[in-house]
């Protein structure tokens, strides 16, 4: 017979934590890499005119500060390994060609952060785009593999940078899935979402399932390239 567990005497159970308490992130670094290419660019200013302290990162300090400039709202630019040590939170937009490469010169100065991969792995021909498979699963998890002493996440796919960066656009009207090991670092990441005016966050499993969601890009492409579109997600009946 399996002994009883012993209980403090009345002591109530905790009450389950709600998935919507999420922390205050406002007062995070957050960088980017990759921040001079169109996707790093719109993030990187939508999350600045929310309030955020953003640096983009590139290979040359020269050029992201030159792009830094033209976001304004306070974003700075740097080196890639400067905007990683100086960053609590980093955001990996770069090319899929080369991710590993990056990642791989960056596992000091990325130790102990939260690093958000929306790189999605794609291929191109004559019938549009298709998802490719990395030997490790995704891209979120060769990033994990690549960084072990990092906290890493997967967030920010399905974002349009054309609607990112588009001034004229005051909301963008989105939910962003989020995946992680650590319930910690995806609810910082939600809760970074968040800040974005008709963004949301929205936890979305482990970083096993990180593949779909990346492959899902190939299909909104093709949503977009039909109807002319910047095509998103909305989760529903939450």
């Amino acid at each position: 017979m399996t002994a009883p567990q012993e209980t403090t005497a009345g002591a109530a159970p905790a009450p389950a934590r709600s998935p919507f308490d999420l922390p205050d992130v406002s007062g995070l670094v957050v960088g980017v890499l990759g921040g001079t290419g169109p996707q790093g660019r719109g993030l990187a200013y939508r999350l600045a005119k929310a309030g955020q302290q953003v640096v983009i990162g590139s290979r040359s300090a020269e050029r992201a500060q030159e792009k830094a400039d033209e976001l304004g709202h306070g974003v700075r630019g740097a080196d890639n390994a400067t905007t990683a040590a100086e960053s609590d939170i980093v955001i990996v937009a770069v090319p899929w060609e080369g991710h590993a490469e990056l990642l791989a010169s960056l596992r000091t100065e990325l130790a102990g952060k939260i690093v958000v991969d929306c790189v999605n792995p794609l291929g191109f021909d004559k019938q549009g785009a298709y998802a490719l498979k990395p030997e490790e699963g995704s891209a979120a998890q060769q990033a994990a593999a690549l960084l072990p002493d990092s906290r890493v996440t997967a967030a920010f796919h399905h974002l349009s940078a054309v609607l990112l960066l588009d001034q004229a656009v005051d909301e963008v009207d989105i939910d962003v899935l989020v995946l992680g090991e650590e319930r910690a670092a995806t609810d910082a990441v939600q809760a970074l979402a968040n800040r974005v005016p008709g963004m949301r966050g929205v936890f979305a499993g482990r970083l096993r399932n990180a593949h779909q969601v990346e492959s899902l890009v190939a299909n909104l492409i093709s949503v977009n390239r039909r109807y002319k579109a910047h095509a998103g997600l909305r989760v529903t009946d939450i």
